[in-house]
């Protein structure tokens, strides 16, 4: 039986095996590391959507009911704590607001941290 993470070509099946006829030695390599940019580069180009959370608040439907114009809803953040900046859902980095420099009717976000990718430790 054939490992199909295994990177000698020998044993993959057919449908996994590159074909190098027609090719120079050093034309394959070429074309993978060629193939390898045109795909980082599609990806690269995929456009996501950034949200960045202030705060969040939990309330009964009835009090939601009763909201107007006006209304304040407090958050759970306070002032000068930093913000999450979320990506698919995940929190990638978190930040300061500010002001955007070229256009004071917009806010930006300084960002102080980048979070790491989740960890599997059970202690942590």
């Amino acid at each position: 039986m054939t490992n199909p993470f295994d990177t000698n070509s020998h044993d993959k099946p057919v449908w996994q095996q590159e074909s190098t006829l027609g090719k120079a030695d050093g034309a394959s390599s070429m074309d993978e590391k060629l193939g390898g940019a045109r795909n980082l580069d599609s990806i690269l180009r995929i456009p996501v959507t950034i949200q960045v959370v202030l705060g969040s608040a939990t309330m009964p439907v009835a009090n939601l009911m009763k909201l107007g114009r006006g209304a304040i809803v407090p958050l759970d953040h306070r002032v000068g704590e930093p913000v999450d900046v979320v990506v698919n859902g995940r929190i990638i980095a978190r930040g300061e607001v500010v002001v955007v420099e070229d256009d004071n009717s917009r806010f930006g976000i300084s960002l102080t941290e980048i979070v790491g990718p989740p960890t599997n430790d059970l202690n942590g």
